[in-house]
Order: C-alpha cells, then sequence, then structure tokens
C-alpha cells in the first residue's frame, strides 16, 4: 500500500492540501467544508432521484441517510446526481431509445464527477434499470472503495384480490384489444398497479441487477431484497455510508472484488432466481469496465450447472415481496455454496468473503412454495439460452423457462421496427404458428436496442403466449415472458442475416440444442446475403448519434468504449 493510500485521502489530498489549494479550499467552504472536513477522506454519494419514475422518486431521501453513514464513519460526505429514464413510461416509444443510451451517460458522469472532484470513495445508490449497470460501470473505471445501493422493490398493487404490477398493465391492454376486459377496468388495473415508490416488483431487470450485485459482492448482504419503503433500506443506505470509510482504511477496491469468479457467483445466482435476460448484457458491461474477461459462452457454460428454482415473476406466480419476506436472495446463495457451486473466498465490500457473510444464514421456511426444492426444479438447467445459428451467427439470448416449450417451429412475420409489430399483433395479424421478427431494433440500428415489452405483452394478453414467439435485434424487458429471443448478432443494421427474413419463411428455434435457424436453401441464403444492403445507424447526431456510432455488438455487452 502506498504512503498516499495510507492517508485514506489519496484523492483529496492533491485536492485540499498546500498552500496553492486555498482556492479550491474557498470554494469548498461555501458549501460546507470546515477545516476539520480537509483532513477528512471524501465519500461522493451518487444519487439516481427523480420524480420521473417511482423507482427513483425516493433516492434523494436514501441519500440523506448514506450521507449521515459516511459522516458517521469519519469521512467527509459529497452528494451529487446524474440522470435516470424510465423504461416502464417510455416503453414503446421512441423515447424508449435514450434507455441503454442513458447506462453509458450515467457511468460517464459519475466517473466524470468522482475523478474531476478527486473524491476518494463513492456510494451509489440506484433504482431503475439503467441506474444499476450505470453505476456499476462507474465504480469499475474509478476502481476506488465504493458501495452499490439499491433503491429496492415496489409492493404490488391489487386488483380483483390479486396482486399486480407493471406487466399486468401492458398485458391488459392486449387483453383490451382482444375484448377481454372493457375500458373501465383497463383504467382501473392502470390505477391500482403501482402503489408508490420501488422498482417494478418481480424478477425483472432491476431485482435481478441487485441480485447480481450482491451475490459479485458490491452490496452489503440483503441490499438486494428489501422494499423501497422500508427501515432495512434507510439502514442499508446508512451502513454503506459508515462501510464505505473502512474500505478506504482497508484499502480494498472494486477490482479487488469484481473477479472472474465473482461474476460466476454472480451469474449462477440469477439463474437460480429467474433473473432478466439484461442481466447478459449488462454483466458483459461491468466486467469489461472491470477488465475482467466474461463473454456469452461464459452463460451458457454455467447456465448447465444451475436449476431454475424460483416461481417468481415475470413466469412464476410471486413478487419480489414474497421473496423478501423469506429472507431474500441469501438463502439462494447459502444452498449454491453448500453445494460447491459458488467461490466462497470471493471478497465483498463487508471486507470478508461471501462464505463469511453466508455463515449464520438460515435456509428458506420449509412451508414455502416459492423457492422450489433442489430435486424438484422449474427447470433442469438455466432459462437463459445462448443461442447461435445462420440467423444469429454471433449469438443470441433466449429466455426460455420450458412454460412455453423448449422448442418452435413456425412462419416468420417481419416487422421494422416496435411500433409497427405493436400494431400488427393489437390488429390481429399476428396468429398462432407466427415468430414475430422485429428487426432495426439493434445498439446501432435503433438506435439504443428498445425493449420489447409492449409487443411480448400484447402477444400474452391476446392469449397467444404458448402459440407465438418472438425474435429481434432488440432486447426484452426483465418483465417479459413467452418464447422470446432477443440480442440476435449481429443485428440487421449491421449486416445480420436477421436482415434478410422475409414474410413466410420458416424459423426453427431450439432451446436444447441451443440453436435458431432460418430454414431456406443454402443458396438462397447467400443471395440473400449478397444483395442485402443494411439501413446502417438509426442516428447520427446528437446522443443517439454517438452511441450509435461507438456502440459494440449487443454479444459484447453494447459498451461504447471497446474500440477506442
Amino acid at each position: 500500500m502506498s504512503d498516499q493510500a495510507k492517508t485514506n485521502r489519496p484523492h483529496s489530498s492533491a485536492l485540499v492540501d498546500g498552500n496553492d489549494r486555498a482556492p479550491a479550499r474557498s470554494m469548498l467552504r461555501a458549501v460546507g467544508f470546515t477545516d476539520e472536513d480537509f483532513q477528512k477522506p471524501q465519500i461522493g454519494i451518487a444519487s439516481t432521484g427523480s420524480d420521473l419514475t417511482p423507482c427513483n422518486m425516493h433516492i434523494d431521501e436514501l441519500a440523506t441517510h448514506a450521507t449521515k453513514g459516511a459522516d458517521a464513519g469519519g469521512a467527509k460526505p459529497v452528494n451529487f446526481s446524474t440522470i435516470t429514464i424510465s423504461d416502464g413510461i417510455s416503453m414503446g416509444t421512441k423515447g424508449m431509445r435514450y434507455s441503454l443510451v442513458s447506462r453509458e451517460v450515467i457511468a460517464d458522469s459519475i466517473e466524470t464527477v468522482v475523478a474531476g472532484e478527486s473524491i476518494d470513495g463513492v456510494v451509489a445508490i440506484g433504482g431503475c434499470d439503467k441506474n444499476m449497470p450505470g453505476c456499476m460501470i462507474a465504480l469499475a473505471r474509478l476502481n476506488r472503495p465504493s458501495i452499490f445501493v439499491y433503491g429496492g422493490s415496489i409492493l404490488p398493487g391489487l386488483h380483483k384480490d390479486k396482486p399486480i404490477d407493471i406487466v399486468s398493465i401492458f398485458e391488459a391492454v392486449g387483453r383490451h384489444a382482444k375484448g377481454e376486459i372493457d375500458g373501465a377496468e383497463l383504467k382501473e388495473i392502470e390505477c391500482k398497479a403501482i402503489p408508490g415508490a420501488g422498482s417494478c416488483g418481480g424478477m425483472y431487470t432491476a431485482n435481478s441487477m441487485a441480485t447480481a450485485i450482491e451475490a459479485l459482492g458490491m452490496s452489503l448482504p440483503g441490499s438486494s431484497a428489501q422494499l423501497a419503503v422500508s427501515k432495512d433500506k434507510r439502514e442499508d443506505c446508512f451502513n454503506a455510508g459508515k462501510q464505505v470509510a473502512k474500505l478506504l482504511e482497508l484499502d480494498l477496491k472494486p477490482r479487488d472484488i469484481m473477479t472472474k469468479a465473482a461474476f460466476e457467483n454472480a451469474i449462477k445466482t440469477c439463474i437460480a432466481l429467474g433473473g432478466s435476460t439484461n442481466i447478459i448484457l449488462h454483466l458483459l458491461a461491468i466486467a469489461h469496465a472491470a477488465d475482467v474477461e466474461l463473454s456469452i459462452d461464459d452463460f451458457e457454460r454455467l447456465g448447465e450447472q444451475i436449476p431454475l428454482l424460483a416461481d417468481v415473476k415475470p413466469f412464476g406466480k410471486y413478487n419480489m415481496s414474497h421473496l423478501i419476506r423469506i429472507g431474500g436472495i441469501q438463502p439462494m446463495m447459502k444452498m449454491l455454496l453448500d453445494r460447491g457451486l459458488l467461490d466462497g473466498s470471493c471478497i465483498t465490500v463487508t471486507g470478508k468473503t461471501i462464505a463469511e457473510n453466508l455463515a449464520d444464514v438460515q435456509p428458506y421456511p420449509k412451508d414455502q412454495d416459492i423457492i422450489r426444492d433442489w430435486d424438484n426444479p422449474i427447470k433442469e438447467t438455466s432459462h437463459l439460452r445462448i443461442l447461435r445459428g445462420n440467423l444469429a451467427p454471433t449469438g443470441a439470448v433466449g429466455k426460455i423457462t420450458g412454460k412455453e416449450g423448449l422448442y418452435f417451429k413456425g412462419t416468420a412475420k417481419v416487422y421494422e421496427n416496435e411500433e409497427d409489430s405493436l400494431q400488427g399483433i393489437l390488429r390481429g395479424d399476428v396468429v398462432a404458428g407466427d415468430i414475430v421478427v422485429i428487426r432495426n431494433e439493434g445498439p446501432v440500428g435503433g438506435p439504443g436496442m428498445r425493449e420489447m415489452l409492449s409487443p411480448t405483452s400484447a402477444v400474452a394478453g391476446r392469449g397467444l403466449i404458448k402459440e407465438v414467439a418472438l425474435i429481434t435485434d432488440g432486447r426484452f424487458s426483465g418483465g417479459s415472458h413467452g418464447f422470446d429471443v432477443g440480442h440476435i448478432t449481429p443485428e440487421a443494421a449491421c449486416g445480420g442475416p436477421i436482415g434478410i427474413v422475409k414474410n413466410g419463411d420458416e424459423i426453427e428455434i431450439d432451446a436444447v440444442k441451443n440453436t435458431i435457424s432460418l430454414n431456406i436453401p443454402q443458396e438462397e441464403y447467400e443471395a440473400r446475403m449478397a444483395a442485402f444492403v443494411p439501413k446502417g445507424p438509426g442516428e447520427k447526431r446528437g446522443v443517439l448519434g454517438k452511441f450509435a456510432a461507438l456502440a459494440a455488438s449487443a454479444s459484447e455487452g453494447a459498451v461504447t468504449d471497446k474500440n477506442l
């Protein structure tokens, strides 16, 4: 450890020490620094709070508890904010193109503030889907003592004595189009589904990423399985602020924690709990930022070792609030550890190992049916399938639990964008046996790789979830369920074969052999590819244009600094 690191102020000391730094100190005095504060390590409290979405509406208040914790730990907290985009609100519109792009903006903004202001450590608090990987990418790049805090899960709404959530509304739109419910009931579901603060309440992308980050070792134990509006969550924030001060003393940094073994722990835990396809996209990006070699092949390899055990939404019965009541994710991690499937030696932000953190964790209650027994899984191997074939030469990602079957052969119904596909589904153009193809929605073609929750929910709402498949070079919301394959690479805009599919073509998807094929003669395939002129980037100016120019393939995490 260097002499500078021993001071616990490896960065801020250069900012405030010495006579020549009087101007900087003068500026800081205006925002509340005292003489004593200049001798303390500075901890940035990065809030993603805003009134834009229920996922983040409470996070500024949570940040005050992290601030108090940092102060109690003997550090000087420095508060700042970054942006958010609400997937649930922007879904199905052109605005959704900015969602994945916001991941990069968030990462860039946190990196910029922390490095630009010479901050020693960070507590980052995120709620909506892209906040979380955005924060984690920044923490990995900066490699300064840091902890991520999840903003917490929302409680479910209630309709006709049944729990409902955001996905219930999207599916209700399809049911309304089918004539199954009237406008009054649609509005009733709309008004009841989102009762307050917190992230979407199934094992959707936010809860999946929170699970991954805790299993990775970058959150305090329990952070991923707490309600947004709870004493536990406020204490989590306070403890995180206090713990970062200890991490500075230990000189324990994110890249010490985020090793290849730690990423594998995260992947395995998420598979067992039914995590979103988006964990693949985001964990690849975080690993890239941490300089860890991780590929889609690792998800395929690890997926053969881990069964799907959690009966949770979107494909299952229960909400995240139910999982929280029986212990959250830690009993699952303990189960995996006891079976030799987690690396218990991985260090975490507690300063202890995974095995030490889990030593006293008790198993799930015997009378619960949320988590299946190991020998009675929902699916014996991962629901996250890495598919390859002449339709996806460099890979695609399927979310296939087996409830929809493991094999689908059907007829292509091609749409050039999400809006057209949604209108086609709602009109009734899509029928049993169709495979809906939505293209030009990748990182470059969109740009921004929109989530296809509206089309998949419309399929479900029209009662076709077992009779229709959907494939895209875009991606899926954590709330999507059905026979869905996204992240098809190369994408259409970059010359990928999904761009040559025609209406009426036969497509075959095998989630056991992990293949996805366009069943046309090889000579015709080659002729179509030779004649195909991809449309290229969907935008060439502004933040979308910059993202399109820089974004790597979805199979590489759609990161924007891979080829710099």
